[in-house]
């Protein structure tokens, strides 16, 4: 071979190396798509390029750190299900927000007490208390909202005439299910939403009459019906029950939840709570597309033929009488009684994370027609407020904006790999293993160091300063040289895992020939 052949010769061999080393990564549970990240440690000054796993939870991403993600939501799972002491949760520290909120209540409390002594007017200090008490409970629940100037809507909670009464118990405060000679039952409950067409193998009998709009919607506002559930179980039951859910999609592309739930309660009430359970979607209606393209002008969209303004957000909402859809739950309700060490607790928790490492678009292979169909429904659907397809109903979105065009939504309810599910694909309720994620990681890395005779000591976070890799950077290895440095780096740490288990159960390592 010539010189003159020889770096369009590099440039082949190259992807063909890449290739290589990520199956040889793929066998080793080595990250296949690593970030490069510049650590410099600030006290001897050393520069070097640290590989950080992507951490993707999808496998057709990266295998090795899906795989990961799937045996911690597995160990999250188990810890929490069959918990028999109460957890014991710790209030996060208050926010400087919170705490200044609080101090100018306490203010404002004690000019009243000295105005109502003096005998003045305090209208104005109960006023002033009131929206205090106001911002410091929704501080309380959703952060740092001081400055917020918008009117909230209320709505009646009175529930639809429509939908079944359920039983209130009064409310105890545990977490734990009721114990039956000696033991403590939990649930596997499997909810799925309605059809709305007869359907075999997948897809639609008739796709013409399949209402794919409902369906739609259904995907869209799933994640608020499942919190309903949630609210009318804990009602029910009479105790904050706790739960680990995972979202799945049908082969129908329809979203269904698999829960488990610690503490029982008999078959006919969960049944009785799926079938009361619903979410009213007090949107505008998005059944009759405008017949003209909006315009943008100096402050909203208008109207091209009649020069006018389209209402806005809150003037379509403040018009409506009615929901303009209404979510429930299939007929199709699984119930099970699991116990705890049990065959079919391992197998519920198997087949709860079954899918976590696929989108939920992986199930549309084989059904194009009727994956493309549902797309369709989903393309110009309002998924939220902000959404550009309001345009398309001659409502301005909330907080619109020029360039908004329907059908071009960026949210990713609208991608094809989500359905039309915009929410997380596994929800944990707070008091469910009385650790984060973050802590589940933790425990996970203290048996590998304790197995490995290291100290899990955290070394001091601002030792080390991280910055990002620019593209082309000189210092940075081809990515084929780093997966295998990696693929070696775990080779070695295995091989010194198995030299201590093996000196711990007095196994010859010579015999076996598995020394480092």
């Amino acid at each position: 071979m010539t010189d003159r052949k020889t770096p369009r010769a590099i440039r082949m061999a190259q992807p063909l190396a890449r290739d290589v080393a990520e199956e040889i990564a793929k066998l080793h549970g080595v990250c296949i798509r690593p970030i490069a990240l510049k650590r410099l440690d600030t006290t001897t000054g050393k520069t070097e390029v640290v590989d950080v796993p992507c951490g993707s939870p999808l496998e057709s991403k990266c295998p090795s750190c899906a795989k990961r993600n799937k045996q911690l939501r597995m160990a999250q799972c188990r810890e929490g299900w069959h918990l028999d002491h109460e957890p014991i949760i710790t209030p996060d520290e208050a926010t400087d927000e919170q705490t200044w909120l609080v101090e100018f209540r306490a203010d404002m409390q004690a000019q009243r007490d000295q105005a109502v002594k003096a005998g003045e007017d305090t209208a104005d200090l109960d006023a002033i208390l009131t929206g205090l008490d106001i911002e410091i409970n929704e501080a309380g629940m959703r952060g740092n909202v001081l400055g917020r100037t918008s009117a909230r809507r209320f709505r009646s909670t009175k529930r639809r005439q429509d939908a079944p009464d359920l039983p209130r118990r009064k409310m105890e405060n545990t977490t734990l299910g009721r114990t039956y000679n000696g033991y403590r039952p939990s649930l596997f409950v499997t909810l799925t939403l309605p059809s709305y067409g007869k359907v075999s193998n997948g897809a639609p009998v008739d796709p013409e009459s399949y209402d794919y709009a409902h369906a739609a919607r259904d995907a869209l506002h799933f994640s608020k019906l499942v919190d309903r559930f949630v609210q009318n179980l804990r009602r029910v039951a009479g105790y904050d029950v706790q739960y680990f859910a995972t979202v799945e999609p049908q082969k129908r592309l329809a979203p269904h939840l698999h829960m488990a739930i610690r503490g029982t309660l008999p078959r006919a009430e969960i049944k009785q709570i799926a079938a009361a359970t619903y979410h009213q979607v007090w949107w505008p209606s998005a059944d009759e597309p405008v017949d003209f393209e909006p315009v943008w002008a100096e402050d909203g969209y208008l109207d091209p033929n009649t020069g006018e303004y389209l209402p806005t957000w809150d003037e379509a909402i403040d018009q409506l009488d009615e929901p303009s859809h209404v979510i429930r739950f299939g007929d199709q309700v699984d119930v099970k009684g699991v116990l705890a060490g049990s065959k079919d607790a391992d197998q519920c928790i198997r087949y709860l994370s079954k899918y976590l490492t696929k989108s939920l678009g992986d199930t549309a292979e084989g059904r194009s027609i009727h994956a493309a169909r549902f797309a369709d429904a989903l393309r110009y659907e309002p998924c939220s407020p902000t959404c550009p397809n309001w345009l398309q109903y001659g409502v301005q979105p909330k907080g619109a904006k020029a360039g908004m065009v329907p059908g071009c939504c960026r949210s990713k309810a609208h991608k094809p790999e989500h359905l039309g599910y915009a929410g997380r694909r596994v929800l944990v309720s707070r008091k469910w293993s009385n650790k984060t994620l973050a802590e589940h990681k933790a425990d996970r890395r203290t048996w590998v160091m304790e197995a490995l005779g290291e100290p899990d000591e955290i070394s001091d976070p601002q030792r080390f300063v991280w910055r990002p890799v620019r593209a082309g950077d000189p210092d940075i290895d081809p990515i084929g040289v780093r997966l295998l440095r990696s693929v070696a780096e775990r080779q070695r740490w295995r091989a010194h895992l198995r030299e201590l288990q093996a000196r711990a159960s007095g196994q010859d390592l010579s015999a076996t020939g598995e020394a480092a």
